[in-house]
């Protein structure tokens, strides 16, 4: 008999309704150093700067990117532990890591 990964177990005669447990995101640890990356594949040439090694769990990666979008006036969004900011200007971006006490450098083209 073989387990189908995508069915999970909701109720049972012995013990009723199975409460699924949640699994715990992991939030990647770096090397202390906050990389800012140009990227603009899959966007239509518009360019993105993306934000990486935090090391911040997704509640307040959401809190600092939003504080990175108010004052860049642009949008943005998280996704996977890294930050985008719909903007080139990295410069920018730099000093207001840099305020905020993170060690930043500037990578890629």
């Amino acid at each position: 008999m073989r387990i189908d990964p995508n069915i999970s177990l909701v109720f049972s005669t012995d013990k009723g309704r199975i409460e699924q447990e949640k699994p715990v995101e992991e939030v990647p640890q770096g090397d202390g150093i906050v990389r800012i990356h140009k990227d603009s594949k899959g966007r239509k040439g518009k360019g993105v700067s993306v934000i990486k090694g935090l090391g911040l769990n997704a509640k307040e990666l959401k809190a600092l990117a939003q504080k990175l979008k108010k004052q860049c006036g642009c949008g943005g969004t998280v996704k996977e532990f890294n930050i985008e900011i719909q903007t080139d200007n990295r410069e920018q971006i730099k000093t207001l890591l840099e305020k905020m006490d993170y060690k930043v450098k500037l990578a890629g083209g």
